[in-house]
């Protein structure tokens, strides 16, 4: 089953404040100390887990392995009296699963589960037409219940392992999903399915064994070296362990064969702003700042919320495109989702471009948003001495320092302004 039609994936990025990446930019005529960079994870909208719907194997496919015994057909009727069943029939309701009509089937081989609470395929069958339905819970329990009296009889088979280690994935249990997983990937003579292999990264993953996960979807990659959705996940990985070359490299492969995955564009946008901010070279810096402005543009083709246009601003900001920033940041002040750090962000922007009266107005919001933003105060300070409003500018200093007493260069600042002040 191709791993590459996967819709969904767990998504772990955020926000960050480009304060470092300002004041590399800066162009004050004082001293100016770096706030600290800060990521965060959003979660307000973060994509759920939607994999793609398990299609079971029919018996043809492996006459060894059958998924499910066919016997004679003995159709069973809604409306037949309980004690008219034949209670181990379970032909109808496969021939309803094999025509796809599900809910059918899951109804008969339930019914067929009531009365004889030991037929395996009739719990099997139920499992199956519920995991095609989406009901994963459901189906995780009804296969459970199918493997544990298979295990009783001696007579356990692939399929159901298989759909049961789905199943636990799919409804997110994923303690349960791993030793079944392990055991589908690693049976001999037998190359590992993709899909599953996926399905145990994942379940490792989740589960905190991290080195595990990182080999399971390298043998994925391995095995289908445009898989979008692993790469993702390596790149996670790497970017964990602060390894960013390859975690930037694993997201570009990824954003490549997948370029509508915003999850991964918002990773390797921060990771390329990350290592930038960490560049003692200053080619290299401007490098990755243009590299996060190109990850940007190409997250806001697939998403346009606040956290991906921030993300994009910031990005401009690195790359000194205040102008492109203004532009892109202004838009959230109109669909009223911007927060104080985008009126903060706009106001460093048209600061940088010398637009004072801009940059003071973005900045006063930013600080009626936020008051206790010290980055706030040492902007907004800025603009108004650079503009000779020197009361103004050591109201704003004065601010900053009672919020951070110890900062040296708000203390420096409002001895800078205070003969000047009226």
């Amino acid at each position: 089953m191709p791993v590459m039609s996967y819709k969904g994936f767990i998504v772990v990025v955020g926000t960050c404040l480009i304060a470092s990446a300002v004041a590399a930019q800066s162009t004050r005529p004082r001293r100016t100390q770096q706030p600290k960079q800060e990521q965060t994870a959003s979660k307000s909208k973060q994509d759920s887990l939607l994999l793609p719907q398990p299609t079971p194997t029919p018996a043809a496919k492996n006459t060894n392995v059958p998924l499910l015994d066919i016997k004679p057909v003995k159709p069973i009727a809604d409306s037949a009296p309980a004690t008219g069943l034949d209670s181990g029939d379970t032909t109808h309701a496969y021939t309803m699963f094999q025509q796809k009509q599900y809910a059918v089937a899951a109804k008969e081989a339930k019914l067929i589960a009531k009365n004889d609470p030991k037929n395996a395929e009739a719990w099997k069958i139920a499992g199956f037409s519920e995991l095609a339905l989406k009901q994963y819970s459901e189906a995780a329990s009804d296969l459970q219940t199918a493997m544990d009296l298979q295990r009783t009889a001696k007579l356990e088979d692939a399929p159901t392992i298989d759909a049961l280690a789905q199943a636990y994935v799919l409804s997110e249990k994923f303690d349960d999903a791993l030793p079944l997983l392990v055991k589908a990937t690693s049976r001999t003579g037998a190359a590992p399915d993709p899909l599953l292999l996926y399905y145990r990264g994942l379940a490792e993953y989740k589960s905190g064994k991290v080195a595990e996960a990182e080999n399971s979807f390298n043998a994925v990659v391995k095995v289908n070296p445009k898989d979008a959705v692993a790469l993702y996940y390596l790149g996670q990985i790497a970017l964990s362990r602060n390894d960013l070359a390859a975690g930037i490299a694993a997201l570009n492969r990824a954003t490549v064969n997948d370029p509508r995955m915003s999850s991964a564009w918002m990773q390797l946008t921060t990771a390329y702003l990350r290592r930038a901010a960490a560049a003692t070279d200053q080619a290299q810096r401007d490098a990755d700042y243009l590299s996060a402005v190109r990850a940007g543009e190409g997250l806001i083709k697939v998403r346009t919320d606040a956290d991906a246009v921030m993300l994009f601003g910031q990005s401009l900001i690195g790359a000194q495109q205040y102008a492109r920033a203004v532009t892109a940041l202004e838009r959230l002040t109109t669909t009223g989702q911007a927060s104080s750090t985008t009126y903060y962000l706009i106001g460093v922007s048209h600061s940088r471009l010398k637009n004072f009266p801009k940059a003071i107005a973005a900045l006063e919001k930013a600080a009626e948003k936020k008051p206790d933003d010290v980055n706030v105060y040492r902007e907004l300070g800025y603009a108004f001495e650079v503009s000779k409003q020197y009361g103004k500018a050591l109201a704003a200093y004065q601010k900053g320092l009672d919020l951070a007493p110890g900062d040296a260069d708000f203390k420096e600042s409002v001895e800078r302004v205070k003969p000047y002040a009226k």
